[in-house]
């Protein structure tokens, strides 16, 4: 009996199980993850050769002018040193580890998950999956209020493949785009585009894609080209929310 258990174990019948409990489930990027991961032994003794956590997303791939979704892996945390975890047995690892700075907000269709993974040798490996709400940063925060104040409105917020003049750590960048309903840019662009990029010194950057509408033939000409977009820098930290308003209008302003 003790033979089959084992061979049923290595094919994840009767093998150990993993449950990840978080303190909460609803952060901002910067935060820290608290949390326990439970495992239980199934019905043999097997050896653990690692815990991981993993954080992820899905970003948009462009090939061959078709568009499919992949994941990503955006950081991946080692829980434990190798152990032995007998028949039945309860075991629960505490861990914490801080939400990367440039981790999606759950906005639009970006969700985030956290999985976690036990490497079990010579065993399918369990796993466990929780989803996570990731807020935008109070930085964050401003500028889409200061960008729906001057007429704009949310219309769509996805993580796509980044171009390499904006690939940075990650090989995608999450884009929020907005289109002018009302005030002054309403008629005068397309939309607007925004990709934050946090920087370690308290600064963010962030990359303005103002898509002008098209007027006579030269502007149907310039959007055939992709002349219409201009694509500009504007570099804020927390000390400039007072202020973010007026920055973005005075560079919307300049370009559009």
């Amino acid at each position: 009996m003790s033979f089959l258990n084992k061979v049923f174990a290595s094919v994840g019948i009767g093998s150990a199980n993993v449950d990840t409990r978080l303190k909460r489930d609803t952060f901002v990027p910067g935060d820290v993850i608290e949390g326990l991961v439970a495992i239980k032994g199934g019905k043999v003794e097997q050896n653990i050769d690692d815990i991981y956590l993993s954080l992820n997303t899905t970003y948009l791939k462009e090939s061959n002018d078709k568009k499919y979704t992949v994941s990503a892996c955006i950081e991946r945390f080692r829980v434990s040193e190798p152990f032995i975890i007998a028949a039945n047995e309860v075991k629960e690892i505490p861990f914490s580890f801080r939400l990367p700075e440039d981790t999606p907000v759950t906005l639009g269709r970006s969700k985030i998950w956290l999985a976690t993974g036990l490497d079990i040798k010579n065993a399918v490996d369990p796993t466990d999956t929780d989803y996570l709400k990731v807020l935008p940063t109070d930085l964050m925060t401003s500028v889409f209020q200061a960008v729906q104040d001057l007429g704009f409105r949310l219309r769509e917020a996805d993580c796509e493949e980044a171009p390499h003049r904006m690939r940075r750590r990650l090989p995608f960048v999450q884009e929020f785009e907005f289109v002018p309903v009302s005030g002054q840019f309403r008629g005068r662009l397309d939309e607007l585009e925004l990709v934050f990029f946090p920087g370690g010194n308290g600064l963010t950057d962030i990359v303005l894609q103002v898509d002008r509408r098209a007027r006579g033939l030269g502007g149907f000409l310039a959007e055939a080209l992709e002349r219409d977009e201009t694509n500009v820098r504007l570099s804020v930290s927390s000390a400039d929310i007072p202020y973010i308003r007026q920055k973005i209008e005075n560079v919307i302003g300049k370009y559009a």
